[in-house]
């Protein structure tokens, strides 16, 4: 439950994109009103744990929704998806299942977004 994100995400490829000192990278799905492009987010949207038949779960699987955006500029297209593709990379170095589930322009932002999905394995 509730596996450490952040730690996976904030490495030096993804920070060239959303700062180093303080990286846009912000928990619970919600980034600050007006923050600088471009920047992501991540939610969990399901849990499972690793049920054994005797005791306690020794672990958990976590599905993580990792959303990216980017300005509302055409130009900011190659950013979002530059963004999408270093994010993929600290995934995959992390040795973290993800597959892309959402390419889309926000109707009411026009904000390019990106949407991965990441199955975190944590023990207990």
């Amino acid at each position: 439950m509730l596996p450490s994100v952040f730690p996976v995400l904030n490495v030096p490829g993804i920070q060239s994109y959303v700062g180093a000192l303080d990286p846009r990278i912000y928990d619970f799905g919600s980034a600050p009103q007006d923050v600088t492009k471009p920047y992501m987010t991540f939610r969990n949207v399901a849990d499972a744990p690793y049920e054994q038949v005797s005791g306690a779960p020794c672990g958990d699987f976590d599905s993580v929704q990792i959303d990216i955006y980017a300005g509302p500029d055409d130009s900011e297209r190659s950013t979002v998806r530059g963004l999408a593709r270093a994010v993929r990379e600290a995934l995959d170095d992390a040795g973290i299942a993800n597959r892309l589930i959402i390419q889309m322009r926000e109707a009411d932002t026009k904000l390019f977004r990106i949407s991965i999905e990441a199955d975190f394995i944590t023990n207990r």
